[in-house]
Protein backbone atom coordinates (compact mmCIF):
# COMPACT_ATOMS: atom_id res chain seq x y z
CA UNK A 1 0.00 0.00 0.00
CA UNK A 2 1.56 3.35 -1.16
CA UNK A 3 2.17 6.25 1.48
CA UNK A 4 1.17 9.51 0.17
CA UNK A 5 2.20 12.91 1.91
CA UNK A 6 -0.47 15.98 1.44
CA UNK A 7 1.53 18.83 1.98
CA UNK A 8 -1.21 22.37 1.83
CA UNK A 9 -1.51 24.75 4.33
CA UNK A 10 -5.56 24.31 4.07
CA UNK A 11 -6.77 21.78 6.42
CA UNK A 12 -9.82 21.37 4.73
CA UNK A 13 -7.69 20.45 1.78
CA UNK A 14 -5.93 18.00 3.33
CA UNK A 15 -8.46 16.13 4.76
CA UNK A 16 -10.32 16.01 1.04
CA UNK A 17 -7.15 14.44 -0.36
CA UNK A 18 -6.77 12.22 2.52
CA UNK A 19 -10.38 10.74 2.46
CA UNK A 20 -9.84 10.31 -1.24
CA UNK A 21 -6.80 8.67 -1.30
CA UNK A 22 -7.68 6.05 1.34
CA UNK A 23 -10.65 5.31 -0.06
CA UNK A 24 -8.73 4.66 -3.02
CA UNK A 25 -6.40 2.57 -1.01
CA UNK A 26 -3.57 4.67 0.21
CA UNK A 27 -2.10 5.32 3.31
CA UNK A 28 -1.72 9.30 3.63
CA UNK A 29 -0.07 11.42 6.05
CA UNK A 30 -0.43 15.47 6.33
CA UNK A 31 2.39 18.04 6.24
CA UNK A 32 0.53 21.79 6.79
CA UNK A 33 3.39 24.73 6.03
CA UNK A 34 6.94 23.48 3.59
CA UNK A 35 9.02 22.78 6.66
CA UNK A 36 6.85 20.04 8.14
CA UNK A 37 6.63 18.37 4.47
CA UNK A 38 10.39 17.76 4.45
CA UNK A 39 10.31 16.41 7.93
CA UNK A 40 7.46 14.12 6.82
CA UNK A 41 9.57 13.40 4.06
CA UNK A 42 12.43 12.28 6.02
CA UNK A 43 10.70 10.54 8.40
CA UNK A 44 7.37 9.01 6.64
CA UNK A 45 9.35 8.34 3.92
CA UNK A 46 6.41 8.49 1.31
CA UNK A 47 5.97 6.86 -2.13
CA UNK A 48 5.17 10.33 -3.25
CA UNK A 49 4.40 13.43 -2.39
CA UNK A 50 1.44 16.20 -3.14
CA UNK A 51 2.67 19.37 -2.32
CA UNK A 52 0.86 22.55 -2.59
CA UNK A 53 2.89 25.52 -4.03
CA UNK A 54 2.17 28.69 -1.73
CA UNK A 55 2.63 27.22 1.78
CA UNK A 56 3.83 29.41 4.65
CA UNK A 57 7.35 29.06 5.91
CA UNK A 58 8.80 27.11 3.36
CA UNK A 59 6.95 27.39 -0.48
CA UNK A 60 6.35 24.20 -2.38
CA UNK A 61 8.86 25.48 -4.88
CA UNK A 62 12.02 25.28 -2.18
CA UNK A 63 10.27 21.88 -1.20
CA UNK A 64 10.71 20.33 -4.43
CA UNK A 65 14.18 22.29 -5.02
CA UNK A 66 15.50 20.45 -1.75
CA UNK A 67 13.59 16.86 -2.48
CA UNK A 68 14.82 16.53 -5.52
CA UNK A 69 18.48 17.32 -5.12
CA UNK A 70 18.65 14.63 -2.93
CA UNK A 71 16.09 12.23 -4.07
CA UNK A 72 13.44 11.11 -7.30
CA UNK A 73 10.63 10.83 -4.79
CA UNK A 74 7.30 11.18 -6.72
CA UNK A 75 5.71 14.95 -6.60
CA UNK A 76 2.63 16.28 -7.67
CA UNK A 77 2.22 20.18 -7.64
CA UNK A 78 -1.16 21.53 -6.19
CA UNK A 79 -1.24 25.25 -7.71
CA UNK A 80 -3.82 28.40 -8.53
CA UNK A 81 -5.14 29.03 -11.92
CA UNK A 82 -2.96 32.40 -11.89
CA UNK A 83 0.49 30.72 -10.97
CA UNK A 84 1.18 29.57 -14.17
CA UNK A 85 5.29 30.59 -14.26
CA UNK A 86 5.16 28.74 -10.66
CA UNK A 87 3.80 25.69 -12.26
CA UNK A 88 6.45 25.47 -15.59
CA UNK A 89 9.08 26.20 -13.31
CA UNK A 90 7.99 23.60 -10.79
CA UNK A 91 8.52 21.09 -13.45
CA UNK A 92 11.57 22.56 -14.75
CA UNK A 93 12.56 21.67 -11.16
CA UNK A 94 11.33 18.00 -11.53
CA UNK A 95 8.10 17.75 -10.51
CA UNK A 96 5.88 14.85 -12.35
CA UNK A 97 2.90 16.30 -12.43
CA UNK A 98 0.69 19.40 -11.47
CA UNK A 99 -3.24 19.83 -10.72
CA UNK A 100 -4.80 23.15 -10.69
CA UNK A 101 -7.31 24.59 -8.19
CA UNK A 102 -10.16 24.15 -7.96
CA UNK A 103 -9.82 20.23 -8.55
CA UNK A 104 -11.71 16.98 -8.31
CA UNK A 105 -10.25 14.60 -5.59
CA UNK A 106 -10.56 12.17 -8.06
CA UNK A 107 -8.51 13.79 -10.60
CA UNK A 108 -6.24 13.52 -8.02
CA UNK A 109 -6.67 10.26 -7.29
CA UNK A 110 -6.28 9.26 -10.39
CA UNK A 111 -3.12 11.48 -10.99
CA UNK A 112 -1.12 9.99 -8.20
CA UNK A 113 -1.99 6.26 -9.75
CA UNK A 114 -0.81 7.12 -12.62
CA UNK A 115 2.24 9.03 -11.52
CA UNK A 116 2.98 5.34 -9.28
CA UNK A 117 2.48 3.01 -12.02
CA UNK A 118 4.80 4.94 -14.35
CA UNK A 119 7.47 4.93 -11.34
CA UNK A 120 7.65 1.30 -11.22
CA UNK A 121 10.51 -0.13 -12.43
CA UNK A 122 10.48 -1.58 -16.28
CA UNK A 123 13.22 -3.74 -17.58
CA UNK A 124 15.52 -1.40 -19.56
CA UNK A 125 18.50 -2.07 -21.25
CA UNK A 126 21.44 -3.06 -19.56
CA UNK A 127 25.31 -2.58 -20.52
CA UNK A 128 28.00 -4.87 -19.01
CA UNK A 129 28.72 -4.44 -15.59
CA UNK A 130 31.49 -2.49 -15.72
CA UNK A 131 31.94 0.53 -18.04
CA UNK A 132 34.42 3.15 -18.37
CA UNK A 133 34.59 6.28 -20.59
CA UNK A 134 37.88 8.88 -20.53
CA UNK A 135 38.01 9.36 -16.71
CA UNK A 136 34.14 8.27 -15.80
CA UNK A 137 33.48 4.59 -14.69
CA UNK A 138 30.23 2.96 -13.66
CA UNK A 139 29.59 0.09 -12.10
CA UNK A 140 26.36 -1.47 -13.16
CA UNK A 141 25.16 -3.67 -10.39
CA UNK A 142 25.95 -1.14 -7.82
CA UNK A 143 24.65 1.36 -9.79
CA UNK A 144 27.75 3.75 -8.81
CA UNK A 145 29.11 6.53 -10.87
CA UNK A 146 32.73 7.49 -10.27
CA UNK A 147 35.11 10.40 -11.58
CA UNK A 148 38.58 9.35 -11.32
CA UNK A 149 37.54 6.44 -9.12
CA UNK A 150 36.02 9.02 -6.90
CA UNK A 151 32.06 8.28 -6.36
CA UNK A 152 29.39 10.63 -6.81
CA UNK A 153 26.28 10.44 -4.72
CA UNK A 154 23.45 10.51 -7.80
CA UNK A 155 19.77 9.72 -7.71
CA UNK A 156 18.49 6.53 -8.88
CA UNK A 157 16.93 8.54 -12.51
CA UNK A 158 20.22 10.26 -12.99
CA UNK A 159 22.64 6.96 -13.00
CA UNK A 160 19.95 5.66 -15.30
CA UNK A 161 20.13 8.56 -17.70
CA UNK A 162 24.21 8.57 -17.24
CA UNK A 163 23.77 4.42 -17.60
CA UNK A 164 21.31 4.66 -20.88
CA UNK A 165 24.20 7.13 -22.86
CA UNK A 166 27.27 4.96 -21.46
CA UNK A 167 25.88 2.20 -23.43
CA UNK A 168 26.20 3.80 -26.89
CA UNK A 169 28.68 6.93 -26.02
CA UNK A 170 28.48 7.63 -30.09
CA UNK A 171 24.69 8.04 -30.34
CA UNK A 172 22.96 10.57 -29.62
CA UNK A 173 19.55 10.23 -27.53
CA UNK A 174 16.32 11.89 -27.69
CA UNK A 175 14.75 12.91 -24.71
CA UNK A 176 11.83 10.16 -25.96
CA UNK A 177 14.36 7.61 -25.61
CA UNK A 178 15.88 8.68 -22.72
CA UNK A 179 12.45 7.76 -20.88
CA UNK A 180 11.94 4.61 -22.74
CA UNK A 181 14.87 3.06 -21.31
CA UNK A 182 14.23 4.27 -18.20
CA UNK A 183 11.03 3.46 -17.57
CA UNK A 184 9.82 1.70 -21.04
CA UNK A 185 7.28 3.05 -23.80
CA UNK A 186 4.68 4.77 -23.21
CA UNK A 187 6.60 6.58 -19.82
CA UNK A 188 4.44 10.39 -20.02
CA UNK A 189 6.50 13.24 -18.90
CA UNK A 190 7.58 16.31 -19.88
CA UNK A 191 11.09 17.13 -21.93
CA UNK A 192 11.57 19.72 -19.07
CA UNK A 193 11.49 16.78 -16.63
CA UNK A 194 14.40 15.12 -18.46
CA UNK A 195 16.46 18.36 -18.87
CA UNK A 196 16.16 18.74 -14.53
CA UNK A 197 18.11 15.64 -14.44
CA UNK A 198 20.40 16.47 -17.23
CA UNK A 199 21.24 19.61 -15.11
CA UNK A 200 21.78 18.24 -12.12
CA UNK A 201 23.71 15.61 -12.98
CA UNK A 202 25.94 18.83 -14.69
CA UNK A 203 25.90 20.07 -12.19
CA UNK A 204 27.16 17.60 -9.57
CA UNK A 205 29.96 16.47 -12.25
CA UNK A 206 31.09 20.13 -12.67
CA UNK A 207 31.75 20.36 -9.07
CA UNK A 208 34.71 17.60 -9.19
CA UNK A 209 36.01 19.76 -12.75
CA UNK A 210 34.14 17.56 -14.90
CA UNK A 211 32.79 19.80 -17.62
CA UNK A 212 32.60 17.59 -20.87
CA UNK A 213 30.26 14.24 -19.53
CA UNK A 214 27.19 14.89 -21.91
CA UNK A 215 26.86 16.88 -24.89
CA UNK A 216 23.78 18.94 -26.15
CA UNK A 217 22.49 18.16 -29.52
CA UNK A 218 20.37 21.28 -30.71
CA UNK A 219 16.51 20.00 -31.70
CA UNK A 220 18.13 16.44 -30.93
CA UNK A 221 19.02 15.45 -27.49
CA UNK A 222 21.63 14.12 -25.78
CA UNK A 223 25.10 11.79 -25.93
CA UNK A 224 27.83 11.04 -23.58
CA UNK A 225 30.79 13.59 -24.33
CA UNK A 226 34.64 12.45 -24.34
CA UNK A 227 34.42 13.02 -20.26
CA UNK A 228 38.24 13.95 -20.26
CA UNK A 229 37.32 16.94 -17.62
CA UNK A 230 37.72 19.77 -20.24
CA UNK A 231 34.60 22.44 -21.01
CA UNK A 232 32.57 21.23 -23.77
Amino acid sequence: MAKILIADDDPHIRQLLAFALEKAGFETAQAEDGEAALAQVAAARPDLLVLDINMPRMSGLDVCRQVRAASDLPILFLSSRDEEIDRVLGIELGADDYVVKPFSPREVTARVTAILRRARPAPAPTPPGQAAHGRLSLDVEAWQAAWDGAPLALTVTEFGILRTLAAAPNRVFSRDAIIDHLRGPGFAVTDRTVDSHVRNLRGKFAGVGAHDVIETRAGIGYRLGPCLGGRP
